[in-house]
């Protein structure tokens, strides 16, 4: 990465520092460490955080940093809104593991065109090696292929299809906000090393994204606490973009 790069990572690290954690984290504490515990100790998981730590590369802002982070909420979520569906402890068990297998495998396709749609395909042949039916399967990769912001969503058959689908969603939309600005960006600028004023040139381009996502959210716990991610991180995104106009361009 570029020094300038690494000194604007710096001051936006600085800057996402100021905000405490998003109020899901605190008003769900049990839920968290459940999906942690479970990520932690299933054999099935365990096995597929190997398998993509071997293929995930953190080059383009998707590798395993971030589609840890996508299974750990999308867990959390899932334990959430399972229960909420109704549904009893082994079947709230189930839906964690197929929560969790969706957000390891989501971005496997990451840097190609309709990176859901071959990601699901990919998944689809990693899983037959896994202990899942048919359906879970299918249910996994309905998730993959609909994860993609701005797009339009395809048809779920059923309710645990659509449980799966807007919990991995919601959990990779909530990477916008804070995660966004202390680490994402960072790794695709390093990936692409774009000049400096092509950067800041796109920059209020990509505020507007988040802007727009705010109210894409699909789950009612990811409609209830998602808005606060995208709010911080837009906050976060004013902040340094007023520092990288004074500091650095008025500077290059």
């Amino acid at each position: 990465m570029e020094t300038v790069y690494i000194e604007i990572q710096k001051v936006a690290r600085r800057i996402v520092a100021r905000y405490p954690r998003p109020d899901f984290y605190g008003d769900h504490p049990a839920e968290v460490q459940a999906s942690r515990r479970f990520y932690q100790s299933n054999d099935a998981i365990g096995k597929l955080r190997r398998e993509m730590a071997a293929c995930l590369d953190d080059d383009f802002g998707h590798g395993m940093g971030h589609a840890e982070k996508v299974a750990l909420d999308a867990g959390t979520l899932v334990i959430i809104e399972s229960r909420l569906h109704g549904y009893r402890e082994e079947r709230v068990r189930r839906n964690l593991l197929l929560a969790q297998c969706a957000g390891l495998l989501h971005d496997i396709r990451r840097k190609e065109k309709c990176h859901a749609r071959k990601g699901a395909e990919t998944a689809r042949d990693i899983l037959r090696t896994y202990p899942l039916i048919p359906d879970e399967i299918a249910h996994v990769c309905t998730a993959i292929r609909n994860h993609e912001a701005f797009t339009r969503l395809e048809h779920l058959p059923g309710k645990l299809a659509r449980l799966i689908s807007d919990c991995l969603y919601d959990a990779d939309k909530f990477r916008w906000g804070p995660d966004n600005f202390a680490h994402t960006l960072w790794d695709m600028v390093g990936f692409l090393n774009p000049p400096l004023d092509a950067f800041v040139g796109h920059y209020p381009k990509g505020m507007d994204l988040l802007r727009q996502i705010r109210g894409t959210f699909r789950s009612r716990t990811g409609r209830r606490y998602g808005p606060q991610f995208i709010d911080i991180g837009i906050a976060i995104g004013e902040a340094l973009y007023q520092v990288i106009l004074t500091d650095f361009v008025d500077s290059a």
